[in-house]
Parts: C-alpha cells; sequence; structure tokens
C-alpha cells in the first residue's frame, strides 16, 4: 500500500493544533498555545496569519520533520458558506472567503490560507473537511412561524460525524447505513440527528440555540430577550455576549469550567448541582427532540466532547434517553483524526473530493 504524509493544521481561538499521521497513524502532534498579548496585537484574524503559520513552521523544524515529505495538508474549515458534509479541495473561492470572513470570522479561517501557503511549494493538495457550517437540513427542519426567516445549521459537524462513523464500525456497519443521535458537549453544545450518512436536523450551537452550555444560555424566553434588547441598558454586543460567551454555566455559577462545576456538587454545592443537572436535562430533551425527527429509529445514542468525561453528567443523560437506543460514550473529540483520515480517503481514491 502506497505510504501518505499528511500534515493537519486546526487553528482555535488561542491555540492552534498541528499533527502529522503517516497514513492512519499519527506520528507527531502538538498544541501551540498563543498568549493573549501576543495576539492582542491583531486587529482581525486574518492578520494573524503570518505569526501562526511561523509558529508551525517553526515547531515542524524543532521536532526535525521536513515538509517536503508531505503528500497532503488537511485543515479545519471555518466560516464558509452552507455545504454537504464531506471533504473538499481548497480553491480560490475557499481562500477569498476565508481571507474576508465573508461568512463569519473565526480563528479556524486560518487553517486553509495557512496550508495553501505551505502547499504552494511543495505542489501537494490542500483539503478541508466537515466545517461547523455543514448544511444537510431537510427542508421540514428548516421552516420557522416568521415568513423570511429560516432555521441555521450551525454545529460540531467534524466531530460529530466522526463519533458517527466509529460508532457504526463498532456495529459493523456503515455511516451511510444506519441512523443515530450525537450530543457534543464542550463549550458549545450541539445535538443532531444524522440519517445515513446525513445530519437532518441539530440544534443552532453557534448562537447558543437548544441546551444551556459552559457558555450559551441556550433557548431562553425570547420576550425577556426583547425586553433586555429595549431596556437601554445593554448594547447589541452586549446582548450577544450574553447569549454566548457569559451565558449557561457562566452566568449561573460564575464559571465555564465544567470541571469546577463538578467538583462543587461532589462537595455539596445545591445550587451548582441544580444548573448542572437542568443542563444535562435540557440535553436530554434535545435528544428527545432528535429522536422523534428519526422516527424512534436510532440504533444509538452518541455522546462526546470535553464533558462527556463527567460520569455523573452522562449518568443524568442517560437516565431519560436509554429506553431510546443504547449509549455510547466517546469523551473529548477526534478533530485531527478524522481530519486526517477524510484526507486519506480522498489520497486512497475511496471518496472523491467535493467542490466548493
Amino acid at each position: 500500500m502506497k505510504s501518505f504524509k499528511i500534515l493537519v493544521i486546526n487553528p482555535g481561538s488561542t491555540s492552534t493544533k498541528i499533527a502529522v499521521y503517516e497514513n492512519d497513524k499519527e506520528i507527531f502532534e502538538a498544541t501551540l498555545r498563543h498568549h493573549t498579548e501576543e495576539l492582542e496585537k491583531f486587529d482581525t484574524v486574518a492578520d494573524q496569519f503570518e505569526f501562526r503559520k511561523d509558529v508551525i513552521l517553526r515547531t515542524l523544524s524543532d521536532n526535525n520533520i521536513n515538509v517536503d515529505e508531505f503528500s497532503a495538508i488537511s485543515t479545519r474549515g471555518g466560516g464558509l458558506k452552507p455545504i454537504e458534509g464531506g471533504t473538499y479541495k481548497v480553491c480560490e473561492t475557499i481562500l477569498e472567503d476565508s481571507k474576508t470572513a465573508r461568512f463569519g470570522e473565526h480563528a479556524s479561517n486560518l487553517a486553509c490560507l495557512i496550508g495553501d501557503e505551505i502547499a504552494k511549494d511543495l505542489n501537494i493538495p490542500v483539503f478541508l473537511t466537515d466545517p461547523p457550517v455543514v448544511d444537510e437540513l431537510d427542508e421540514i427542519a428548516r421552516q420557522t412561524g416568521i415568513e423570511g426567516m429560516v432555521r441555521r445549521s450551525r454545529f460540531h459537524a467534524l466531530n460529530q460525524k466522526a463519533v458517527a462513523r466509529k460508532g457504526f464500525e463498532e456495529l459493523g456497519k456503515t455511516y451511510t447505513d444506519g441512523n443515530c443521535i450525537v450530543a457534543h458537549l464542550g463549550g458549545g453544545v450541539s445535538v443532531s440527528a444524522h440519517r445515513n450518512g446525513h445530519v437532518i436536523d441539530t440544534n443552532d450551537a453557534y448562537m447558543g440555540a437548544g441546551p444551556m452550555t459552559p457558555e450559551r444560555a441556550g433557548t431562553v424566553e425570547s420576550g425577556e430577550i426583547i425586553k433586555m434588547c429595549f431596556s437601554g441598558k445593554y448594547t447589541l454586543k452586549e446582548i450577544k455576549k450574553i447569549l454566548v460567551g457569559k451565558g449557561g454555566l457562566t452566568s449561573r455559577l460564575g464559571t465555564s469550567d465544567a470541571r469546577e462545576v463538578s467538583e462543587r456538587v461532589k462537595n455539596g454545592d445545591k445550587k451548582a448541582e441544580m444548573v448542572y443537572s437542568a443542563m444535562a436535562y435540557q440535553v436530554s430533551k434535545e435528544i428527545g427532540n432528535m429522536a422523534t425527527v428519526l422516527k424512534g429509529d436510532v440504533d444509538f445514542i452518541a455522546i462526546t466532547g470535553g464533558i462527556a468525561y463527567s460520569t455523573e453528567f452522562v449518568q443524568w443523560i442517560s437516565e431519560r434517553v436509554s429506553f431510546i437506543a443504547p449509549i455510547r460514550v466517546y469523551p473529548g473529540e477526534f478533530e485531527m483524526s478524522a481530519l486526517a483520515l477524510a484526507t486519506l480517503r480522498v489520497l486512497n481514491k475511496e471518496e472523491v473530493a467535493k467542490s466548493y
């Protein structure tokens, strides 16, 4: 079998994860932390391009990794137009949309820009896989009660699809040959219905619709938000921050660290127990919603993300939803391996890269 060496690039708001895979084996990984003071000097995310690229190349060089040996570069997609899930070959339109932040500004926009710059002299392809804007919703799932307003699909597509694939592999099935519900529990929470390889419904994790999260308020009573908007006490930016960034556990308990909340529960903090268990209750309700979307035909329910390490939180959910389907727990996230394996499938001609 031909051997491929793949560089994986996954930027976050204050760090950049990189990894090198030889076929399906990880041979190097690093999380490059960026101090706030380093990033504050840049006006926009796009301005961080040279800084982050140089840190990546320096790290590879310091670890004696020869970039000339790479067969391809795999990148996390960022703010793009809504697209079907899958692996896309990075093109000029993707680069332009990422550079201008036309569809939203996020550190992940830098991934393909940096990948393209590194790949130019190497004459190798650059790919991106399952960005957060993956949109495979059924038409009925888009509908709202306001003319001209539609529901949007913004969720943890990369990790969700990776976990779904893993679950079906363990069942001896393929992702395109079954139904499951995946709940990604992190700073944001997304709960999605997967039907035959497509995510046909999900909550909008970007704006915090659905369950409350460590940082997001979740779905709240719209009348109360309207009152806040017109109270004269808040700017538009402040309202957005209340909903996303300072909502959820941060608002109720003063921290976004679910591990800290879990410790407080164990130490007898009754308010922490109520709020944390209410978050699990809301996740459970969202899983129930997605079970109706799939008409009860669910092979398994997967729970993933950082909060999936909390056995009590998973137990609270399991007690409410295990009657729907078996629970499979995959703590943490699998983004780096998902990116590498997706690119490997294209290089091995098991899949065809899509056009943006």
